[in-house]
């Protein structure tokens, strides 16, 4: 089949393009610049130019494709963010949304599918919740749920199925947000908040992918929370992150402290718990996380970071 991505040269898209590729599928990935070109023809893609916020440039681009996927994000790169910094990721979530399943209707693809955040949902306390939760209620996540609505709407009006795929907490060897954490470990430097640990579904960035290829590959609407086996505890995570890494266990700073450095969005969010499964997925479309917890996952992105050399310390 073919598939068109969206977000085709992200550390999600990436990944989608090259498994879709290596099983026999031909995939067109969205592009803006000689850059991503370069990287969806690098990885076996056909790029094709367009700007997301273009329905007509983008229904032109999606000539032929039977899937559309969106795994376009604009997640900031920064420490600490306000409200502007999300603002191109909103924009993505609702008007590249529009674009996407609007070229879908217009050439007759046989479904959509879009990536969205478990935190979207549930009380982030600690307690479990699945699918069926209600909305978290936090304005900077309110996007992901307006993508999934615009969407469903459009799915249900035209005739064609939407796929949500809620994605817990990515992590990966080339995950800007993974190695400002192993970063700051390797340099001493605070990374927990507070005294109490919050837990968190994980999941590995190729297994993300791969929860991709498979629900293209026997599209039905619904909504999947894609995540690895076990919750595991923040302090947990990034002690073993240290302990492979050969550095001290990861220090904690106040929560005073950590909202002048990190603001409200990043202090909330390593503060908040999203404590969730994948019985859902794992039932529906026969899916396996190739790293069932996070163990497995960090020995393969330390084994990544150490053919690099990073991360480097201080004397």
């Amino acid at each position: 089949m073919r598939v068109l991505v969206a977000g085709a040269s992200g550390v999600l898209g990436r990944r989608i393009v090259r498994q879709l590729v290596a099983r026999n599928h031909r995939v067109v990935g969205l592009a803006r610049s000689e850059t991503a070109e370069a990287t969806v023809r690098s990885l076996g893609g056909e790029p094709r130019r367009a700007d997301l916020f273009d329905a007509n440039a983008v229904a032109q681009a999606a000539q032929g494709c039977e899937i559309i996927i969106r795994a376009a994000t604009a997640i900031p790169t920064k420490v600490r963010t306000g409200p502007k910094d999300w603002v191109m990721n909103d924009r993505i979530r609702r008007e590249g949304t529009r674009s996407l399943v609007a070229a879908t209707a217009r050439v007759g693809a046989r479904a959509f599918l879009q990536e969205s955040v478990v935190w979207a949902v549930g009380t982030l306390d600690g307690r479990p919740f699945d699918e069926d939760a209600s909305p978290a209620r936090d304005p900077i996540l309110a996007s992901a749920l307006d993508g999934e609505r615009i969407a469903r709407e459009a799915g249900s009006s035209q005739g064609f199925p939407t796929l949500a795929l809620r994605c817990g907490g990515f992590y990966s060897a080339d995950g800007w947000h993974t190695r400002i954490l192993a970063d700051s470990i390797a340099k001493g430097r605070p990374v927990l908040v507070g005294r109490q640990s919050p837990l968190w579904s994980l999941i590995h960035t190729d297994d993300a992918a791969s929860a991709f290829v498979t629900a293209a590959e026997a599209p039905k609407p619904g909504v999947w929370h894609v995540v690895d086996d076990r919750p595991v505890t923040l302090v947990e995570f990034l002690g073993e992150m240290a302990k492979r890494l050969g550095a001290r266990p990861p220090r904690r700073m106040p929560r005073w402290l950590a909202r002048m450095f990190l603001g409200r969005y990043g202090t909330r969010l390593l503060t908040s718990s999203f404590s969730t499964s994948n019985a859902r997925f794992r039932r529906d479309f026969g899916w396996r996380p190739s790293f069932p917890t996070y163990a497995e996952g960090l020995d393969e992105v330390v084994k990544s970071w150490r053919a690099e050399g990073f991360p480097s310390r201080r004397s």
